[in-house]
């Protein structure tokens, strides 16, 4: 192991923390350590230590493991604030790099989301890195994103000599994630707002993992959007999951979340996404993961669509005809716009 770099992820009784683990091991020149409060399911083949991120002998335990590289995948996600929460959160986050500039660490690779641009009415069609972040702060987790990368940033200002990079994702969707889109689009009928059909950004849950695992293998320093190429509105999205939606008007869906949060019953079980998520534009820009990072999702957004609505669904009543026209039109507007963008390029020069 004396020739070979450690990791240490976080998180790894968590779902991407174990996922992130257990592919980073099958690195030969990677030596990871698993880190979490509790002990993950698959602890077979995995050097596990059980610890609290916020522990004050964290910076030993860097240093006496020779950790060089430090995946922060801990984050509790929640729909309603929470200080538990947000303690672990941000709080953990800021002991934990603490600790990492103590013990000489040399890479932190972090986990964000796109949500933390904002869905707002005046977004611009393709946010980059670079735009100031104004998502809401009535989601838990989306409180704690912000928080978490205020304090990234100045971060990265005091410590220049570690690499720190931040990945942002925006909706991730997968046959195994539990995430906010997967629970909406699992919804009988999924309610949209009645008049809006904002753009909307995904990413595969494949794809996360493998993008998180070419930061650390990397030197990927800064602040990098993570999605498939080819967003599409949400009507679109709907009919490649095979959702007949049930729109409202939107005054109407506001109150009722209003009422259900002073009601027993849980806002996250039929209203999974914040309202202004589906009725404003929060596309990001992919710029910067094409060119600097280095990374190339996969998975097409009309792929990772179909794949998380075909296992639910069999082809009876020719439904197999009507997957096939969708599938088709999908290809003949993606290749007319790859030559409409020919044509351009060649006209500019």
């Amino acid at each position: 192991m004396a020739d070979k770099t450690v990791v240490l992820v976080t998180g790894v009784a968590g779902y991407w923390g174990s996922r992130v683990a257990r592919r980073l091991m099958s690195e030969p020149d990677y030596h990871v350590i698993g880190l979490d409060m509790e002990p993950p399911e698959e602890g077979d083949d995995l050097d596990f230590i059980q610890a609290d991120i916020r522990n004050p002998l964290m910076a030993e335990l860097l240093e006496s493991e020779g950790v060089s590289v430090v995946c922060h995948l801990q984050f509790r996600e929640r729909v309603s604030q929470s200080e538990d929460a947000f303690d672990l959160n941000v709080i953990g986050t800021m002991k934990l790099f603490g600790a990492c500039t103590q013990a000489g660490v040399e890479k932190i690779v972090v986990r964000s989301s796109t949500a933390v641009y904002g869905a707002n009415p005046d977004n611009s069609a393709l946010l980059t890195e670079e735009t100031p972040l104004r998502g809401s702060r009535k989601y838990g987790s989306n409180r704690d994103w912000l928080e978490l990368e205020a304090f990234c940033n100045g971060f990265r200002g005091q410590h220049p000599d570690i690499n720190l990079a931040v990945l942002r994702f925006p909706n991730i969707v997968g046959p195994t994630a539990d995430t906010p889109m997967t629970r909406f689009l699992k919804l009988q009928p999924p309610v949209v707002l009645l008049g809006f059909d904002p753009m909307l950004q995904f990413i595969h849950e494949d794809d996360v993992v493998e993008a998180l695992v070419h930061a650390v293998l990397n030197d990927t320093p800064g602040v990098f959007n993570v999605a498939a190429e080819g967003p599409m509105p949400l009507t679109r999205v709907l009919t490649l999951a095979r959702k007949l939606p049930l729109p409202i008007l939107h005054p109407l869906a506001y109150l009722g979340l209003d009422l259900l949060k002073g009601s027993p019953l849980r806002p996250s079980r039929f209203v999974p996404i914040e309202w202004d998520y589906l009725r404003y534009p929060w596309v990001a820009d992919l710029s910067k993961m094409r060119e600097e990072m280095g990374f190339a999702p996969r998975y097409m957004t009309d792929e990772l669509l179909r794949e998380f609505a075909g296992p639910r669904h069999t082809d009876q009543n020719g439904d197999g005809l009507a997957d096939d026209e969708a599938r088709l039109q999908d290809t003949i507007d993606r290749r007319r716009r790859a030559r409409d963008q020919a044509t351009e390029g060649e006209q500019g020069e």
